[in-house]
């Protein structure tokens, strides 16, 4: 058994036993549903009856069955399974069980009122946390598997570590900036006694400090998730054992025609400190170049190496559609009312300054033209058998914590995806990835009750993940009546001033500015 998995048992198993003694908050045991002891008087147990269970994994749709569960713990699944007396009833007569959701790519807003619980009532009971600068998260993780905050299970990177200069401004966002193999060393070793679970990697990294974070990673246990360095070519970021590459940008750039001039391209970019219009603009022309000379064959080559060595692609289409159409996307109104009014002005602030500012016509006709490449460049991954994170970016402007997973889910169906391949990237991935698949992923005997209840079939039509009935997390049930109180809950938090926490954990500028 790896660490890794091995902590995750062990923060797991804390977590059970915290919420089967009922030592959660009054407003965290409000949104759960509790089940009665059994018979004998052991450990309760909730059977879900009459559902239509989904095998992500292969597409198959069990009908009429019964999930048995225990503490945390599935413990049976079957068609007319005996339900022990005392156990707790829940009749869901045409209603769809799949595993829970993941959302492989967040960052999540400051206040521990909001994001967690968005999360949970969209389904997702897990997130990897992409950028751990706020020591906040941490302790959301911590208290999330101890069973005293109600939310996801987080894994959560290091802070971000990149090249001097870095493309962010301190003042929005405190990346460890490392100039050679011995700072990069030394910035692993940080963020491991920090207690990051992985470590996440930057666009400007030069090829010795990566090489030298990779290295110092085995050494300490951590794998390296995040950015292809803009120095590095995408095969040998998957042959240094990187586990997942974030977004499509250098991806497309190494399976161009062109691609040793675009590299050429990238590394003359010159930015100053925090200057990450710069780095953007600069990189958009070089984007196009590779977009209109991509080659066939160096993708079979270059998706082949990533298929070999599972490395991970999060396509993060939701963010690219925002940032590739800023003029043609705004905010849902429909989920505007779970942000605050900060969040939704420091989205504002960086779409005007980051993503708008100084474009020339070509730039944004050629920019809503890439957003058309990128859904093609994703089929091409799925048609490669490239394995792939559903994940969102959210923390980029007008996502919504939650809700941002369904438009992925979406966004990937509409890339060519069938709808069992979007939820797979997902469910089943996710858990693979991380070493979690004996507990997570499928709905089965022995693993992790970690489940939502849909009201219609997924795999008919991927909009229906929209569709919640309930989810249970850690083998307790959020029942609709708690799962609605669950989003006034938040919809009355964003009204609020934020505490002194949330103005902590958000920096100087407030909620919503991330590294991507």
């Amino acid at each position: 058994m790896n660490s890794s998995r091995r902590q995750f048992l062990a923060r797991t198993a804390a977590g059970a036993a915290v919420i089967a003694g009922g030592s959660f908050t009054a407003t965290t045991a409000s949104a759960l549903v509790k089940p009665t002891v059994n018979s004998v008087g052991t450990t309760p147990i909730t059977a879900l009856t009459n559902a239509t269970v989904i095998d992500v994994a292969t597409g198959r749709r069990d009908r009429n069955q019964t999930v048995l569960i225990s503490g945390d713990r599935i413990i049976g699944v079957g068609h007319n399974l005996p339900v022990p007396r005392g156990a707790v009833r829940i009749d869901l007569t045409g209603k769809f069980v799949i595993p829970g959701l993941a959302d492989m790519h967040v960052h999540s807003l400051g206040d521990e009122r909001v994001s967690p619980p968005l999360y949970l009532a969209n389904g997702l009971t897990m997130v990897r946390e992409m950028a751990g600068s706020d020591p906040a998260l941490y302790d959301w993780r911590d208290r999330i598997d101890a069973g005293t905050l109600l939310g996801p299970r987080m894994v959560v990177a290091s802070q971000i570590i990149d090249g001097d200069p870095t493309l962010w401004d301190p003042n929005l966002l405190h990346v460890l900036v490392v100039e050679d193999a011995a700072a990069a060393r030394a910035a692993v070793r940080q963020v491991k006694a920090e207690g990051a679970d992985f470590v996440k990697v930057y666009s400007r990294l030069g090829g010795p400090a990566y090489a030298a974070i990779l290295d110092e990673a085995r050494k300490v246990g951590l794998t390296v998730h995040g950015h292809g360095p803009d120095e590095l070519t995408s095969k040998e970021v998957s042959n240094a054992g990187q586990r997942s590459i974030e977004h499509i940008h250098s991806l497309g750039l190494s399976v161009s025609t062109r691609e040793a001039e675009v590299r050429r391209m990238v590394r003359a970019i010159s930015v100053k400190t925090g200057d990450y219009n710069a780095w953007f603009r600069q990189m958009h022309p070089i984007e196009w170049i590779a977009a209109n000379t991509y080659s066939p064959s160096r993708a079979a080559d270059v998706f082949g190496t990533l298929r070999r060595n599972r490395t991970r692609v999060t396509p993060t289409l939701t963010m690219h559609n925002v940032l590739d159409r800023p003029d043609y996307t705004a905010l849902d109104p429909a989920t505007t009312k779970y942000l605050s009014a900060d969040s939704i002005g420091t989205y504002d602030y960086v779409m005007e300054n980051l993503y708008k500012a100084n474009r020339t016509t070509e730039e944004i006709s050629h920019q809503r033209q890439m957003w058309e490449w990128r859904q093609r460049f994703a089929h091409e991954l799925l048609a490669h058998d490239v394995p792939l994170l559903a994940g969102t970016d959210t923390g980029t402007p007008y996502s919504v914590p939650g809700f941002a997973l369904h438009d992925e889910l979406e966004h990937l169906v509409r890339a060519g995806a069938t709808p069992r391949q979007a939820l797979h990237a997902a469910t089943v991935e996710p858990a693979t990835f991380l070493g979690l698949g004996n507990d997570l992923g499928s709905v089965e005997p022995r693993k992790i009750a970690d489940l939502v209840v849909l009201e219609a079939d997924p795999l008919k039509d991927i909009r229906n993940t929209r569709r919640i009935h309930s989810v249970v997390t850690r083998g307790r049930v959020i029942s609709p009546a708690a799962r609605q109180r669950m989003l006034a809950s938040v919809e009355a938090a964003v009204q609020e001033p934020p505490s002194a926490a949330a103005i902590a954990a958000s920096g100087c500028c407030g909620t919503g500015v991330n590294g991507h």
